[in-house]
């Protein structure tokens, strides 16, 4: 086979950032060319001629990325060998990249490694640019992931993150701001959609806080009519209203010192919103039924998934609440803006399920792995979180698959089945057949992207031509 490799024509292009791939392939000729290429854009390689050598490279724990073949062995076509080592890869190293390099009789067989977690493949002969592409971008994207592991190492030694579980850079960011505000000692108004986390957000500016060893209650303000909410809120004297037949104390007292969560503030009635702005202005308040005026030191967090500035115009919410609500931001985003959270949350879910009770699923087959990452998400955390406690007691098996989970390709995200086929092959054309860049420009995921080519029909002869 003859390869033509592509030779840097700038000093951007000999200077992309290093790592370490891993060439496993056994025809010598090849492995020279691969490593000829990655070598003068100065990537590192080093070179398997088969599993056993490339397993043990791999042990060692210093490689960025795996360029596979699909077969070592001359003659063989079937691509069993390749399949048997990516197996082996995802089992004892499943963040590892891997890249495959197929043949047109093993084109199949790479689809399907696509399904169970390979980032991308080539047929043979490839193309230089196109590989230096992916290879770049996960490079990068290595990089990123361990630059976020020592941050978060970092904040792990230094905060309490309540067990937090992310992976992304969205949720870093979110959380550093949330660290930032926990010793400010103001109010926070925490917005995003329902079950993306932002109970637990407060919990952790509350556990960095200064009132850290004092209680922090939590009260759903959408969950209660109106009455009930004040006198949760404020308390409530015997008689008070129908239906009080004792003293009640409210949170505000009851939280003295400590920290308010106030869920789904928008919900709050006018004349709750009156008091709740005397106790942020002055920390005085009257229960419900009584004159007295009481005094409280706390700490109000909010949430909402509702637009307070758009509850303002319509003046269902009051801006002088806002603007003292407001004083500092923090914007939850939903699970499906942070897919590297995905993966990372099921399988905390996943332990915590197994810890809690019997369960006949142990284990996410590598199916139900890439429709957790297809899906929309639009129950967020929450939705992610039940889905995967389902699975774990409706498997018929140890394994758990997509159905045990409630999900299929019905639950993937679609867009309007009109000109779909034609505006990823327009996106395939303009990005010179990158498949990562494609499903990067649709907000799918490789998988996601190369099973809604499977459904579509656009097989490798309907693809541009490389």
């Amino acid at each position: 086979m003859t390869v033509e490799t592509a030779m840097p024509t700038s000093e951007a292009t000999r200077r992309i950032p290093g790592g370490t791939v891993l060439i496993v392939e056994d025809q010598q000729a090849v492995a020279r060319a691969l490593a000829l290429l990655f070598d003068i854009h100065g990537i590192e390689v080093e070179i398997a001629a088969g599993a056993p050598e490339a397993l043990e490279k791999i042990r060692r724990g210093d490689i960025d990325i795996v360029v596979q073949d699909m077969n070592f062995t001359p003659g063989a076509t079937g691509g069993e060998e390749g399949v048997a080592l990516f197996r082996e890869l995802r089992r004892i190293e499943p963040s590892l990249p891997v890249i495959l390099l197929t043949a047109w009789t093993s084109l199949e067989t790479a689809v399907q490694m696509v399904r169970e977690g390979a980032r991308d493949y080539l047929a043979k002969p490839w193309n230089d640019e196109k590989l230096l592409a992916i290879v770049t971008e996960l490079l990068a994207v290595r990089r990123g992931d361990r630059e976020r592991l020592r941050r978060r190492g970092a904040l792990e030694r230094s905060f309490e993150l309540c067990g937090i579980v992310y992976e992304s850079a969205a949720m870093h960011r979110v959380v550093s701001l949330a660290l930032q505000v926990a010793a400010a000692d103001v109010p926070v108004m925490i917005t995003g959609p329902n079950g993306a986390g932002k109970e637990k957000i407060a919990e952790i500016i509350h556990a960095n806080s200064r009132r850290r060893k004092q209680p922090l209650l939590k009260v759903n303000a959408g969950a209660l009519p109106d009455t009930l909410l004040e006198s949760e809120l404020f308390g409530a004297e015997a008689g008070a209203f129908s239906g009080a037949t004792r003293l009640r104390i409210g949170r505000f007292e009851s939280a003295n010192g400590g920290t308010l969560f106030l869920d789904e503030i928008g919900n709050l009635s006018p004349a709750g919103q009156m008091k709740l702005l005397r106790v942020l202005q002055n920390g005085e308040f009257e229960r419900l039924g009584s004159s007295q005026t009481r005094r409280a030191d706390v700490r109000v967090l909010c949430a909402t998934n509702a637009d307070l500035h758009a509850a303002v115009r319509r003046a269902t919410f009051r801006e002088d609440l806002l603007f003292r609500l407001d004083v500092v931001e923090i914007d939850v985003p939903p699970l499906r803006d942070r897919p590297e959270d995905i993966l990372p949350l099921a399988e905390h879910f996943l332990a915590a399920s197994l810890r809690n009770g019997p369960a006949r699923g142990t284990r996410l087959a590598e199916e139900a792995r890439a429709a957790l990452v297809a899906h929309d998400w639009p129950g967020n955390v929450r939705e992610l979180e039940n889905r995967i406690r389902r699975g774990v007691v409706t498997a018929a098996r140890e394994t758990i698959d997509p159905g045990d989970l409630g999900l299929d390709a019905a639950h993937a995200p679609r867009r309007p089945a009109g000109g779909e086929r034609e505006e990823i092959e327009d996106l395939l054309r303009q990005s010179g057949g990158s498949v990562s860049s494609v499903a990067r420009r649709l907000g799918l995921s490789r998988q996601s992207l190369y099973r809604k080519m499977e459904r579509l029909g656009i097989t490798l002869e309907r693809r541009p031509k490389e």
